[in-house]
């Protein structure tokens, strides 16, 4: 009761935080302002800070007596958007918004921190606060676990929340097994012969070998893989040519391939080379080249079994604001590279939900009028805190 009253009363400085993140949003690896203000946060609430991955943070909060190690993760990153909600904290940053949460993310985390380190009576063993910089387009946790984020103390274990506008506020999205999806970067330029519109017989033209591709991948899709599995491959960059009667030497593509499989009938390596298959084939036909590469990838996101149940017992007694969390097991075929921690450590990581009906709070992720509602942050914090108190009380009798 003593802790639920604390959460109760730090709902206001939950949000004073958020606000604070979401009026300076910095894209991955540049979160140097958020960076220091957390840094700062962590210094007075008495925990061991280091930075980490050029803008990451960890807080240590070693409790009174030794045992596991667990590791919250909360990402710092904003997106290259433009803001179009009229709010009194408004992102700062023309082209730069917090459109998916992070800020209430980053703002969780740090009161939960808090929190708890006014209880370290009741933490036998280790919590590791880390802020992860660079989440959106990936990397930023791989370079922190290279760093050596898992170790000095070794992790035990990693849990991770996410506001998500698609769910109710009182909700709690959750299910063991794939959750999110994995994903690749593709990178395809198709290389023709330029030439003038008027004589198209005197060049080869990428963009009509370009257009078939993007046409035929799509049967990989929708023709040849069994429909429990689930693959979604789309092109979002396409540039080519720069005048109306100029055939161009070149066109190029990016894209994601995203997959959630959940058994071994099907790998992603066998998809990429289908798709490579299908590229060379077309390329032949049409007298073109082609060079198709992987910026970045990283797998898709598996909720250790065990911490699931055991993290769904705990919400299952939650009890906030008089009402009972709604579970809702769920998958996304969005990504998360906090997938990197999961392959390593047993993990789990669930959504909070965070649309209110009265209020403009339903916008999807990455939508430039994107918010949520910030009763949501209280319902994140106390079942964060429920699940590490349970944790290591548990732990710690076995």
């Amino acid at each position: 009761m003593e802790i639920q009253k604390k959460i109760k009363e730090s709902y206001n400085e939950m949000v004073q935080l958020r606000r604070w993140f979401h009026q300076h949003p910095e894209l991955g690896f540049q979160e140097e302002e958020t960076s220091q203000y957390i840094k700062d946060y962590l210094r007075k609430c008495d925990l061991r800070v280091s930075s980490i991955a050029k803008t990451g943070v960890v807080g240590l909060l070693r409790g009174n007596s030794d045992g596991p190690t667990l590791l919250l993760r909360a990402d710092m990153d904003a997106l290259p958007i433009q803001e179009k909600n009229v709010i009194p904290y408004r992102s700062l940053y023309d082209g730069r918004m917090h459109a998916c949460g992070h800020d209430g993310h980053m703002s969780i985390l740090l009161v939960v921190a808090k929190i708890l380190s006014r209880f370290k009576e009741r933490i036998k063993g280790n919590i590791k606060f880390a802020f992860q910089p660079s989440e959106e387009n990936g990397g930023g946790a791989l370079k922190m676990i290279n760093e050596g984020v898992l170790e000095d103390p070794p992790v035990n274990a990693c849990m991770g929340l996410h506001l998500w506008s698609f769910l109710p506020t009182g909700a709690i999205g959750i299910k063991s097994g794939p959750i999110m999806a994995g994903r690749e970067h593709l990178v395809l330029t198709i290389k023709g012969k330029g030439g003038h519109t008027a004589a198209p017989h005197e060049a080869i033209d990428p963009i009509i070998c370009t257009a078939n591709i993007i046409q035929s991948l799509q049967q990989i899709q929708t023709r040849e893989l069994n429909p429990d599995q689930k693959l979604i491959l789309m092109f979002g960059k396409i540039q080519g040519g720069t005048a109306a009667n100029v055939i161009p030497e070149k066109v190029e593509l990016e894209g994601t391939i995203r997959y959630l499989f959940e058994d071994d009938s099907m790998n992603i390596d066998d998809v990429k080379q289908r798709i490579e298959k299908i590229i060379r084939s077309l390329c032949d036909a049409y007298k073109t080249d082609y060079t198709l590469e992987y910026k970045y990838s990283f797998p898709q996101l598996i909720n250790n079994e065990s911490l699931t149940d055991f993290i769904i017992s705990v919400v299952e007694k939650c009890n906030i604001h008089s009402q009972k969390l709604n579970i809702v097991p769920l998958f996304t075929m969005a990504s998360e590279d906090f997938a990197e921690f999961a392959i390593r450590v047993p993990s789990c990581f669930f959504f909070v939900g965070a649309n209110n009906g009265k209020k403009e709070t339903s916008y999807p992720h990455h939508h430039p009028n994107f918010n949520f509602d910030e009763k949501s942050l209280m319902i994140g914090t106390e079942v964060y805190i429920r699940c590490i108190l349970e944790y290591f009380k548990t732990y710690n009798k076995k």
